[in-house]
């Protein structure tokens, strides 16, 4: 998923919604009105998404490629460029379609990569001119993990999510697997045996391979099919780092070669799916923001 072109960002133009793994993911507490403190890394991958935007009259938003079971406007990608006519005034409208690769309720950011796509698409084919800054203060009234796509670099967050501390990773290849289960976010964060108190560390001391999952027990207790996944990578992934990531249900593990991590797919049972995914240094739309 290469970088997206100053040149090639008109309205005929292919927008990349690159998915993230959560490399660790620990609640160190719970805010008054319920939202969950956590600190995670966020590494995009060169697998996603792609969107497709055409201009429309009146400012009217038409999803061409709606998701079974959501209705359009509760789809994220709408509910986007409907926040960001709000922010801006913009009276122009867009066609969007959707081409859907990332799997619903699998913990890879599909849905807020999307948002996040439609917010730096339409801010500049609507020539709207927000900053990358107040295109993330929008993003996190639509989702916790959409700032992070607009930040664009592989960061440590803290808070919600929406506070950076960008690392440098290195190369990475890595064997993602899609248990045929979708997992719903609310669902593990209301667990009451969900732990909340994991002590903080300082960005500064984390280091790749440092840090857990806390999400990973309530997942695979609600989910058998996560903790099959995850056990059979943690079983033939070399000794390193395999995680569930975000609150499920895609796990994965990180090789240091392309040809291992392919080696480790094609060894996949029969009924077990997955890909293999090289990770980014940043996010393919990172100059546009």
């Amino acid at each position: 998923m290469a970088a997206q072109s100053r040149l090639s960002s008109g309205w005929d133009a292919v927008w990349p919604a690159p998915a993230k793994l959560n490399l660790f993911l620990h609640i160190v507490g719970r805010r008054a009105d319920g939202y969950h403190l956590l600190q995670t890394v966020f590494r995009f991958i060169d697998v996603g998404d792609t969107l497709h935007f055409s201009p429309r009259s009146e400012g009217r938003i038409e999803l061409a490629t709606p998701l079974p079971g959501v209705a359009p406007d509760a789809d994220l990608t709408v509910r986007a460029a409907r926040a960001l006519q709000v922010a801006t005034g913009c009276t122009q409208g867009a066609g969007i379609r959707v081409d859907k690769r990332l799997p619903m309720g699998g913990g890879l950011g599909g849905g807020s990569s999307d948002a996040a796509t439609t917010l730096i698409a339409l801010n500049r084919l609507w020539n709207c001119g927000l900053s990358a800054a107040e295109l993330q203060r929008i993003g996190l009234t639509l989702g916790a993990d959409v700032p992070v796509f607009i930040h664009g670099r592989n960061t440590f967050a803290e808070g919600v999510g929406e506070r950076f501390t960008d690392v440098t990773l290195p190369a990475a290849w890595y064997l993602v697997l899609v248990p045929p289960v979708a997992v719903p976010t609310a669902a593990i964060f209301t667990a009451p045996d969900l732990r909340r108190d994991t002590p903080l560390i300082a960005a500064a001391d984390w280091r790749p391979g440092v840090g857990r999952n806390d999400l990973e027990p309530v997942a695979c207790r609600l989910y058998p099919e996560v903790a099959r996944h995850l056990d059979w990578l943690r079983r033939h992934a070399p000794a390193g780092h395999s995680a569930m990531s975000g609150s499920g249900a895609c796990c994965f593990a990180e090789y240091v070669a392309k040809g291992e991590a392919e080696a480790a797919l094609t060894a996949l049972p029969a009924d077990m799916r997955g890909f293999v995914a090289q990770g980014l240094s940043f996010h393919p739309l990172l100059d546009l923001t």
